[in-house]
């Protein structure tokens, strides 16, 4: 019998207690608030995390200093830019902590949304927060001062993203001027772009001097990825150096659905090309899931583990590979 056993019954505590002293009462209270803190009695939702499906941790356990290079935190208290065409509801940092505490990561990159548009207040709190164990991407157009470069530097930036993957507060004809600027800060420039502009801006993109960071894989649409130009494009920048790919929001490009075969073969060629230029990101909070609903984020990190496949890679695409990235 557990010392839980032994605890008296709760309706016999509270509802008679003539019958017992009060050391009795005292020590049985005591068990009862031990039995909370050990997570007796503890329910489903307390181990789901917002935003993600699922409540088991991934069969794959996290190497020490594991980076998810790619999330997004979204609050309403900082207001959302006049034109932005997507306005999740509030994720909080709060939240996004269970996400790390049950995949079992400790490093962690905030990328600024569409939705903010130039304005990276929201990030830059959270970023605060967090502290060393996290860097920024932001967000900024050719009006940004030097001076402003500089701050944000200070602040855990590493780098400035390009959505073009939606109408927002950046456009291709900014990437040239913009990487210039950033290069002697040592940033990169990520790119959300789908395939067929990657295809279209190939020598724009192998021309930059800086590092390009490809959002999800170069978003190749499916089927006959491997065949399509922009695979080409984004594989032969990695084989080189001169960019990386996140595994990440698989869903979004993804004909086949759960487990993601379609998009797998993509991360798994480039993988053979390139270890060295692949990240993982969890994409939390999923706002543009997908036509397969809300996906489990520790089969996901299952998933980039496998494609990955032996030790040293995973080591790389988890671990190393964001250290050198993001001067961790």
């Amino acid at each position: 019998m557990t010392a839980f056993d032994e605890t008296p019954n709760r309706e016999e505590v509270f509802m008679k207690p003539h019958a017992m002293t009060r050391r009795q009462l005292a020590a049985s209270v005591a068990g009862f608030a031990a039995s909370a803190m050990l997570g007796v009695g503890k329910t489903k939702a307390d181990d789901e995390v917002p935003f993600s499906a699922g409540t088991e941790k991934p069969k794959f356990r996290a190497p020490e200093h594991t980076c998810d290079c790619h999330f997004h935190i979204y609050n309403s208290k900082f207001p959302a830019a006049p034109n932005a065409s997507l306005v999740p509801p509030d994720a909080s940092l709060a939240d996004y902590k269970r996400l790390r505490e049950r995949l079992g990561f400790e490093r962690s990159v905030i990328v600024q949304p569409s939705t903010y548009g130039t304005d990276n207040s929201c990030l830059l709190e959270a970023l605060a927060e967090l502290g060393g164990s996290a860097r920024g991407v932001a967000v900024v157009d050719t009006s940004v001062t030097d001076a402003e470069l500089k701050r944000l530097d200070g602040l855990g930036v590493r780098g400035i993203r390009f959505n073009l993957g939606r109408a927002g507060a950046t456009s291709v004809d900014m990437i040239a001027p913009l990487s210039k600027r950033v290069a002697d800060l040592g940033w990169h420039i990520q790119v959300h772009m789908k395939g067929d502009d990657i295809a279209k801006n190939a020598d724009l993109l192998g021309s930059l001097p800086v590092i390009v960071v490809f959002d999800h894989l170069g978003r190749i649409p499916q089927p006959d990825a491997l065949d399509h130009p922009a695979f080409k494009v984004v594989r032969d920048l990695l084989a080189t150096g001169k960019a990386y790919a996140k595994i990440s929001s698989l869903y979004q490009d993804t004909l086949d659905g759960p487990p993601y075969a379609d998009v797998g073969a993509v991360a798994k060629a480039d993988l053979l090309a390139a270890p060295d230029q692949l990240i993982w990101g969890s994409d939390w909070p999923h706002p543009s899931p997908g036509k397969h609903g809300k996906p489990d984020d520790a089969q996901l990190m299952d998933l980039a583990a496998a494609w990955a496949g032996d030790e040293p890679t995973i080591r790389k695409v988890f671990v190393e590979n964001p250290t050198k990235l993001y001067g961790f």
